[in-house]
């Protein structure tokens, strides 16, 4: 049974990165001319902050240095966060996602943007926002539904938003932070 170095990689980062209580939610190595991009990206529930991302990218690259998985060619390491435009694929997305406004491409066809008010192990509770004066209605909405789902930026967002909403925008705010900042180490 043959692995890939992603795979592989992987398997090696995994315990590293839960220690911290960080979920390890990507790692892709893309070539980059002479070198190639080791990008690991990770993620919790409160966020990560950019000093979490640099000491984690500092253990990491001494993991690397014991090992030979990366090979002996050169390589630039990326420990980042997902950013705010990142697809929600996993249920703990969704969940981190709760209290955003979403565009969902249906399985069936057409698409839909609403807000997350909940999440379950069987699909989301939604509040559509009403158009021309509407009121807001409540849609349920299964996993088995959704082809795609991607966390939609509010840059006007209306006064009197709940406040467990603001904590959410501001975690999201921080990641793109930290996204922008990404932590680069040449191997």
């Amino acid at each position: 049974m043959s692995t890939t170095q992603s795979e592989r990689l992987r398997e090696l980062l995994a315990p590293l990165v839960s220690a911290r209580e960080l979920d390890l939610e990507e790692v892709e190595v893309t070539p980059a001319g002479k070198r190639r991009v080791l990008r690991v990206v990770v993620d919790s529930d409160a966020g990560v902050q950019l000093d979490t991302c640099a000491d984690l990218s500092r253990d990491v690259s001494a993991l690397l240095d014991e090992t030979d998985v990366m090979g002996g060619a050169p390589y630039v390491l990326e420990v980042t966060s997902p950013g705010a435009d990142r697809p929600l694929t996993q249920h703990r997305h969704y969940v981190r996602a709760t209290g955003r406004l979403v565009r969902f491409q249906l399985s069936a066809g057409g698409e839909l943007v609403a807000r997350i008010v909940s999440v379950d192990d069987e699909g989301l509770d939604l509040e559509v926002p009403g158009v021309k004066g509407r009121k807001a209605t409540s849609r349920r909405l299964a996993f088995a539904e959704i082809a795609k789902a991607r966390v939609e930026i509010e840059f006007n967002r209306k006064a009197g938003a709940p406040a467990e909403d603001e904590a959410v925008e501001e975690a999201v705010d921080e990641s793109d932070e930290i996204q922008s900042h990404e932590i680069q180490e040449e191997a």
